[in-house]
């Protein structure tokens, strides 16, 4: 299952962007937003999120 970003509660300061090796993570409506589809599941990103706006997917 993918990872999900928060929308209200990302503060879009790219810290997961950098940790994506799937380059599954990118801007949308000014914050970050990550494609299902490229998401390998890792959890990475999550780990790095300053704000903890990032989760696994349910």
């Amino acid at each position: 299952m993918a990872y999900k970003v928060n929308q209200d509660e990302c503060a879009n300061c790219e810290a997961c962007v950098s940790e994506c090796e799937a380059a599954a993570i990118s801007e949308k409506d000014g914050a970050q937003w990550i494609d299902p589809a490229k998401c390998q599941d890792c959890g990475k990103c999550a780990e790095v999120c300053p704000s903890e706006a990032i989760a696994a997917a349910s």
